[in-house]
């Protein structure tokens, strides 16, 4: 009889939490993975390995990709508590150093968020075959720019996002091969032949220093 009480409210729990409605999340504060990125309806483009620290406020990115129909590489290290981006050449050994006019923004979906739907990526006949997501939908009070976020049901890992801003249009940015906790956290430090790169005048936002 017990076996039967603990068996029907194990049943009763999960499917509680099955029909429980999802709620704005925030994603892990160390991620390291890739993406890709679209703006200006194709004209810009880039795919980058990315390492993510929300503890610190820091973000580096390894990219190639093509902006006005020239190709770039490019190493980037925005430091946004101390207001600045770095752009490294490792082969040369030298920085340059911008600073940055842009405020951190953790990947979170915000609690103002709207739930535009639930669904499944891929196959839902067997296990394996698809990943649970939930989108939703927005806009940044700073830039009053409307953004569309999708992420994961489980742990909150960013699958995709679509973003408006005047300058690019619609960013299109999609994440992927991603794992929490970063490796080597040396990479969100400047290398020590930057400590000595003079500041240059022209300010960057993240968008303008991706790109």
């Amino acid at each position: 009889m017990r076996t039967l009480l603990c068996f029907g409210l194990l049943l009763f729990l999960a499917q509680s939490c099955l029909a429980q409605k999802p709620h704005p999340c925030r994603s892990p504060p160390l991620l390291s993975g890739s993406l890709s990125v679209s703006a200006r309806d194709g004209q810009d483009w880039s795919f980058a390995k990315y390492r993510y620290d929300a503890f610190g406020q820091r973000i580096r990115l390894w990219e190639f990709g093509k902006h006005d129909n020239k190709s770039f590489h490019l190493n980037l290290l925005f430091l946004f508590r101390e207001n600045v981006v770095y752009s490294i050449n490792m082969r040369n050994k030298t920085c340059q150093k911008n600073p940055l006019q842009t405020a951190f923004h953790p990947l979170k979906i915000p609690r103002n968020a709207s739930l535009l739907a639930q669904v499944v990526l891929g196959g839902s006949s067997g296990p394996g075959e698809g990943l649970l997501v939930n989108t939703w939908t927005g806009v940044v009070p700073e830039t009053q720019g409307k953004y569309i976020a999708t992420v994961t049901e489980f742990g909150c890992i960013p699958v995709s996002t679509i973003y408006y801003t005047e300058e690019m249009g619609w960013v299109v940015t999609s994440y992927f091969n991603a794992v929490t906790g970063i490796e080597d956290p040396n990479q969100l430090n400047p290398p020590s032949f930057c400590t000595h790169a003079q500041t240059e005048e022209t300010t960057l936002n993240f968008f303008s220093g991706f790109f």
